[in-house]
């Protein structure tokens, strides 16, 4: 049966015939697929993961299987532990005087660190290996051994010992010690495939540092008692001999009294001294009223007894009354008055007693100046005579000082070591220690490694992490062409269409097939557009022929010339489906394979031929004689490659192939040439000034961007005049299809089986 094109096929060869109006205006803008918007990066990355899932599923599978693995692997491992409050070594546990708690504060971190050390040091190690005779536990060293004489015998180190030195990296291997922040407590761990065993090391560990701690501090209170009787007996005759000395020094130079400061010398020197300070002061102030009785002051007499003051002021009284008298009289009667020259006698009666009285007094006060004079120089020898004799006794109290403060010293020192010797002998016999178990070691109910299900999520998120990682550094590196925005970013060439990936024909469509003895092809998912005319392969073939015809001004282009930068991207492919649908529209359309090194057309079409293109040229045969109509459809008629010859270069840049694409011109409607890579060969290069327009065909994640960007360059350096890309093998379900065939849309919208029976039938 042959194959009639379908009816919407016509209508669109009816809207698409070319028009006095499509001549004069330009070409309409070629139709794009929708693009999808680059403005989120978020969306990006979700189309990156979603594009490689299964990279990301199978890393994220391996990661976590060998999670897994190494977890059930891993021999479970228990830790037992202890805590100990350590605290300061010399506690005052009995209230001992001159003991200060605080002094030892700052260096307790030291201290600390110190006992820290000590528990993780060898020689403890080996105490608790010889107490627990872990030497002879299969459990600890993994394999039965016999007790060494080193580790009977004695518990000290054997650095060079093999053996010795085997335990004590197991012994430390398992080992923890921590030390708790803003604490005095330590913690004390053990690690071990057997939990009764990490338990009752640690307990033996806690038990032997306790021990040993109270032995060290017992063996260091003995030493110390034994070194004060020692010194306590010859400290005791430094006693006896340094009082002997004092004593007798006392006797022999006078010192009476309990001391130095209460001795009669210097205290009969202090009462001198005081006596001669009155002595002094007196003889100034009798000096002074002298001084001032010898220069006729009145004011001199103002100090002496109260009689002698008592009669001078009675004078004194009596002269102001006279005064008085005759003052009045004299106002009254005149001075000749006779009352007034008895009071002017009386005056001067008063006048010899006033200077008499003066005189009495000033020789009196001569006289005690005088005598207060002489008791001071008296004193002044007395004391200059017991300060030559205090002398004389300081000169003997350096020396009595001296004995005395070595006396003194010894008799403290010896008060002080006999206490000490006291204490020492208390804190022997007492059983205390600076070291207190907080919690004891017990069983561990469960293993602390492996952590199972933390393991198991980690690996999870390991393997997702990895299988991200992996599917962006993927990506990074890939440098295919796989969208039209990556088109766009490496040409300027504007994208024709997108093909997507050509499937076969499903089971059940293929039975049904077969059962209407329909006879199926083995290259129908390459002529799609003849084998599916219903697909969405063979409608995005459409809008590759819709973009063909609108790309020129007046007309559409005759000859299109069809090529790709490598091989297998398909070209040979869109020639063919390209030529079905442009013929599918009722034009006249001339296939020419122009691969003369790798044909594939004939073998396309289903039918072999030895005449082609190649004998063609040479002049072997006529056309009608190379040429090969399509029975399925009348308008296709197909040219073959021919033999190959073995100068296709030479043969396709002749005159004769030029000659042959103007006749064309004129015979056909449209002729598609398909022609070999351009970048693998010249023969696409030079083939192309001959064509109206030159496709080039991009194979989505496979040609990459360097030899997309070389085979545009390449084309237009020979003005070759390219109508623009064809991205092909597009897959539909990947990221990158979904955005230009709606999805799983196109799945419900294409309905392929439908179609093919309403073909059969």
């Amino acid at each position: 049966m042959d194959f009639q094109p379908a009816r919407h096929d016509s209508v669109e060869s009816e809207a698409l015939e070319p028009t006095e109006a499509t001549i004069l205006e330009p070409s309409r803008p070629i139709p794009q697929p929708y693009l999808p918007s680059e403005d989120s990066p978020l969306l990006h990355y979700l189309q990156v993961l979603k594009k490689r899932r299964w990279i990301v599923l199978a890393t994220t599978a391996i990661v976590f299987s060998l999670a897994v693995i190494a977890t059930l692997k891993t021999i479970p491992l228990y830790q037992a532990s202890s805590k100990v409050a350590i605290f300061p070594e010399t506690p005052n546990v009995l209230g001992f005087k001159n003991f200060d708690e605080n002094s030892t504060d700052y260096q307790y971190d030291v201290a600390l660190e110190t006992q820290a050390a000590i528990l993780r040091s060898d020689a403890l190690a080996m105490q608790v290996i010889q107490v627990m005779r872990l030497d002879e536990n299969p459990k600890f060293t993994s394999s039965p051994r016999h007790r060494t004489g080193d580790l009977a015998e004695d518990a000290s180190l054997q650095l060079d010992s093999e053996t010795t030195t085997g335990l004590l990296g197991r012994f430390h291997g398992g080992l923890g010690i921590q030390l708790i922040p803003n604490s005095r407590l330590v913690q004390i761990s053990y690690t071990d495939p057997d939990p009764r065993l990490a338990t009752e090391i640690v307990n033996t560990l806690v038990r032997t540092f306790t021990e040993q701690n109270f032995k060290t501090r017992y063996e260091a209170a003995t030493q110390t008692s034994d070194w004060l009787n020692t010194e306590i007996d010859d400290l005791r005759l430094k006693v006896q001999t340094s009082e002997e000395k004092l004593v007798r020094y006392q006797k022999d130079h006078s010192i009476l009294g309990v001391d130095e400061k209460q001795n009669i010398v210097t205290a009969k020197l202090d009462e001198l001294n005081r006596e001669l300070a009155a002595a002094e002061m007196d003889r100034i102030q009798k000096e002074a009223t002298y001084k001032l009785s010898a220069s006729g002051d009145p004011s001199a007499f103002k100090g002496h007894r109260e009689g002698e003051i008592t009669m001078m002021g009675k004078l004194h009284d009596k002269q102001a009354e006279l005064d008085t008298q005759r003052a009045q009289l004299t106002t009254q009667f005149g001075s000749g008055y006779p009352k007034v020259a008895e009071i002017d006698n009386q005056l001067k009666q008063i006048d010899k007693e006033i200077a008499a009285e003066n005189g009495r007094l000033r020789d009196q006060s001569r006289d005690e100046y005088l005598a207060a004079l002489q008791r001071e120089n008296l004193l002044i020898t007395a004391f200059n005579q017991q300060k030559q004799e205090a002398n004389k006794l300081n000169e003997s109290a350096i020396e009595y000082s001296v004995l005395k403060r070595d006396a003194e010293a010894n008799r403290q020192l010896y008060q002080d070591l006999l206490q000490r010797l006291k204490e020492a002998g208390v804190s022997a016999g007492l059983r205390s220690s600076n070291i207190r178990v907080v919690d004891v070691a017990r069983v561990p109910t469960g293993p602390i490694t492996p952590n199972v299900p933390r393991n198991i999520q980690f690996g999870l998120l390991l393997g997702l992490a990895c299988g991200v990682g992996l599917a962006f550094t993927l990506e990074s590196l890939d440098s295919s062409i796989r969208t039209i925005e990556e088109i766009s970013a490496v040409s300027t060439l504007p994208t024709l269409g997108t093909i997507p990936i050509q499937g076969s024909l499903n089971g059940s469509l293929r039975k049904r097939l077969k059962t209407a003895s329909v006879e199926l092809e083995s290259t129908e998912s390459a002529l799609i557009t003849h084998a599916r005319p219903r697909s969405e392969a063979a409608e995005a073939y459409r809008s590759l022929r819709t973009s063909i015809l609108l790309s020129s001004y007046g007309a559409p282009p005759k000859v299109i010339l069809v090529t790709s930068a490598v091989p297998q991207e398909g070209k040979t492919t869109i020639s063919a489906n390209s030529a079905l649908v442009l013929a599918q529209r009722g034009g006249r359309v001339l296939l020419v394979d122009a691969d003369l090194r790798r044909p594939g057309i004939d073998r396309m079409f289903g039918f072999r031929s030895a005449a082609g293109l190649s004998t063609l040229i040479s002049g072997a045969q006529k056309f009608e004689e190379a040429a090969v109509p399509f029975a399925d459809c009348p308008n296709l008629t197909i040219l073959p490659a021919g033999p190959i010859p073995p100068q296709p270069a030479e043969l396709l840049g002749s005159s004769v192939m030029k000659d042959y694409i103007a006749r064309w011109r004129h015979e056909f409607d449209h002729v598609v040439i398909d022609s070999p890579p351009c970048l693998s060969v010249t023969d696409a290069v030079v083939l192309s000034p001959e064509a109206d327009r030159v496709i080039l065909v991009a194979r989505s994640g496979k040609t990459t961007k360097i030899v997309l960007r070389r085979a545009c360059d390449l084309l237009t350096q020979v003005n070759a005049r390219v109508m623009g890309i064809v991205l092909n093998g597009l897959n539909t379900r990947s990221t990158e299809g979904y955005y230009y065939y709606g999805g799983r849309y196109s799945d419900r919208y294409y309905d392929e089986s439908q179609e093919s029976i309403s073909k059969v039938s």
